[in-house]
């Protein structure tokens, strides 16, 4: 894992929703972040010029699956993931979003049970609203507890858009 200040190797791709930025570690993917109005992204520092590697195997393979998720021809992303950036919970809840299969929607009640936490359901919010890993680490597949669509820090528009998608009409 990269230090916390170590500027990542990056580069940009376009989707249907906008331009993201995409950022590696040695680890893996480590950030996949809406290039507008995206809560929660990190320093612009991280994003150093001479890192700009769009050539980068791994970040070739993560645009390539993220143009095949947007043409739905790819459900299940497989992609080595470095979530070295969040707290141990923050990285607790952040595997927990990858069981959440394609298709399938989530609350912060079900997924604060599957922690052993059923008590910290605004805790298991906080922490899927600093998902670094937009799209890849499924946070948009996770509603509040009566189905209602909640915050996304993407922009609610594109949770919305990402849950159609996904062949949810009920948005």
């Amino acid at each position: 894992m990269a230090t916390a200040s170590a500027p990542w190797q990056h580069c940009r791709t376009n989707t249907p929703l906008g331009p993201l930025q995409l950022a590696r570690t040695a680890s893996g993917l480590c950030g996949a972040w809406f290039v507008e109005d995206q809560k929660h992204a990190p320093d612009p520092a991280r994003f150093a010029p001479e890192q700009y590697t769009p050539g980068d195997p791994l970040l070739q393979m993560a645009a390539e699956q993220l143009a095949a998720y947007f043409d739905r021809r790819l459900q299940t992303f497989d992609l080595p993931l470095d979530l070295g950036a969040g707290t141990g919970f923050q990285q607790a809840v952040w595997q927990a979003l990858l069981t959440l299969p394609h298709g399938r929607l989530g609350s912060y009640g079900a997924l604060s049970h599957q922690l052993g936490k059923p008590s910290a359901s605004r805790a298991v919010g906080a922490a899927v609203g600093r998902n670094p890993i937009s799209i890849i680490v499924p946070c948009h597949r996770v509603l509040g507890s009566t189905g209602q669509l909640t915050g996304y820090a993407g922009g609610l528009w594109r949770k919305q858009a990402l849950l159609k998608l996904e062949g949810h009409s009920l948005f």
